[in-house]
């Protein structure tokens, strides 16, 4: 019985790595361009071995948390150590670390987006005369001229569970999404999460990433100059 087809070689595995490589250099582009975009996560690129041992790309949230920034402005949010807000979004809820929010016309705590942040009970709506009073605690509790208004949601995902980034700083809720206990939740008013982009490292990885696409592209080159050897010459008399 002849041998099968040969359904992987040079050419092919190059094709691969030149495909990874400019994802994770476009990953590592909008990494860089967010770098100062307060609550962002970086994402990381690595490759898995698929059918026929060629190589996929693959994506992953790094969770790590940033630097956390005093701001002094009372809607400024951040959370020490795990656990995401929640907003409302026209297409449904979503996680974030924390921002800078404000007041909306009809008094609803937004992000800059103008999706509401979620209390135990909805929409957070601040009357305009208490915008200046306004104080949560590390629990989440909010109150308003001493008046209490409700408590943030702060919820986390499970261990290991990497979140789908959604438009900058905004996460799909994963299914294993539950909610902290309050006297687990570290919530920071007047406190901002940075991003935890590190720019040089980012840049260095671009620069090497470059390389690498280019020692690729090398290697396309390579393999074909000897594919038009094998065609054009080695089937010629001698």
């Amino acid at each position: 019985m002849p041998p099968g087809p040969v359904r992987i070689n040079g050419m092919t595995s190059a094709a691969a790595s030149l495909a990874m490589l400019e994802r994770r250099q476009q990953v590592l582009a909008n990494n860089l361009a967010n770098v100062s975009t307060a609550g962002f996560k970086r994402e990381q690129v690595f490759a898995r071995l698929v059918g026929d041992a060629v190589s996929a790309t693959d994506t992953r949230v790094d969770l790590t948390p940033g630097t956390v920034a005093q701001s002094n402005n009372p809607l400024d949010l951040a959370l020490e150590g795990d656990g995401f807000f929640v907003v409302r979004t026209s297409e449904g809820e979503r996680h974030v670390r924390g921002g800078s929010f404000r007041l909306d016309p009809e008094g609803r705590v937004v992000d800059n987006s103008g999706n509401a942040l979620q209390s135990d009970t909805g929409d957070i709506r601040v009357p305009p005369s208490g915008t200046a009073n306004i104080e949560i605690d590390a629990a989440g509790k909010i109150s308003v001229d001493g008046r209490a208004m409700g408590q943030l949601r702060v919820e986390r995902i499970a261990a290991g569970v990497s979140p789908q980034h959604e438009g900058g700083v905004r996460f799909l809720p994963d299914v294993s999404r539950a909610d902290v206990p309050p006297a687990e939740r570290r919530v920071k008013q007047g406190f901002i999460e940075e991003s935890n982009v590190n720019p040089m490292d980012a840049m260095t990885s671009m620069l090497q990433v470059l390389h690498r696409f280019g020692a690729a592209q090398k290697t396309i080159s390579t393999l074909d100059a000897v594919r038009g050897i094998a065609v054009n010459d080695l089937g010629k008399p001698v």
